[in-house]
């Protein structure tokens, strides 16, 4: 890949600030309404977007139309804006009003797992509101490690990062997060990885996602066979009902120490969470990008 100019990291740094700033002191109902414009134009200014997410769509429900599917791509926009919203909004989300944003649904899960003392793997998703899952836990319970993907423009990277640290929890890279996870398990702490993102083929292993085969990291699996953590899949999604986000999680996934199969077992988990909110999930992403030996691209 190029080289990145100074000038292009400046400029898209200044207009992400520009942007974070309008949405940060706006109202929070009008933040929320300007952060699902931004989303729109996103959407209109790069087509490959919705077109990967109608490719995704048809490839995983066979059977609906592209009438649902254009409202389902609709709502993946709208979920995005309110994510950027709800970013903006970190410095002002704290204790006192975190239950304004989000509430707990299955915190028994969690409660059970660090009760055994050997750790725990949230296995989550870029499905609702992944960033505000891992901000606010933090508050309601206790920070946790999140492994996270550098941004390609630094600048950029650093105001993320920023904000993903004001709560409380640790960031580890996911370029090097092996050892570190190891550590934070062994000391009980909690770690947050998404699990949703396709992977060479040398890196991963096909398992079933949608009723197709996806290449899927398997790091996790081994790092949960070899440290005896519980795996918990969470998830936080928006509720329309009552206006905010509730913070989902699942009984344990079962680890065998069989690590193609305990990846299916996790991916299974998140394809289920995603079935019953399919307009939040990130269908723009590359899922099925890395296919079998033999396989032709879908892209």
């Amino acid at each position: 890949m190029a080289e990145r100019s100074a000038f292009r990291n400046r400029f898209e740094a200044a207009v992400a600030r520009s942007l974070l700033l309008s949405l940060e002191l706006a109202p929070r109902g009008i933040s929320e309404s300007l952060g699902i414009l931004y989303a729109r134009v996103l959407d209109r200014a790069i087509p490959r977007l919705r077109r990967t997410a109608h490719v995704n769509l048809a490839f995983a429900y066979p059977d609906r139309n592209e009438a649902w599917r254009e409202r389902t791509i609709d709502g993946i926009f709208a979920s995005i804006g309110r994510m950027i919203c709800a970013f903006a909004k970190f410095p002002y989300i704290d204790k006192s009003n975190v239950g304004d944003w989000i509430s707990y649904e299955g915190f028994e899960h969690y409660e059970g797992a660090m009760a055994k003392g050997k750790g725990l793997l949230f296995a989550t998703a870029h499905l609702g509101n992944w960033e505000l899952s891992a901000f606010t836990h933090a508050l309601m319970a206790a920070p946790m490690n999140v492994v996270v993907r550098p941004l390609d423009n630094p600048i950029i990277d650093g105001i993320v990062e920023e904000r993903r640290s004001l709560s409380g929890n640790t960031l580890l890279s996911k370029r090097d997060f092996a050892r570190s996870i190891l550590q934070a398990l062994k000391r009980n702490k909690a770690v947050g990885i998404l699990m949703d993102q396709n992977t060479a083929a040398d890196n991963g292993a096909f398992v079933p996602f949608f009723g197709k085969l996806a290449c899927t990291g398997t790091t996790f699996a081994k790092l949960a066979a070899r440290s005896g953590a519980a795996v918990i899949p969470g998830f936080a999604v928006w509720n329309a009902v009552e206006r905010k986000y509730v913070l989902k999680f699942y009984p344990p996934v079962e680890i065998t120490g069989d690590e193609t199969e305990d990846t299916a077992r996790i991916a299974a988990s998140i394809e289920a969470a995603i079935r019953e909110h399919p307009d939040q999930w990130l269908w723009i992403h590359r899922r099925w990008k890395t296919r079998p030996p033999g396989e032709p691209p879908i892209y």
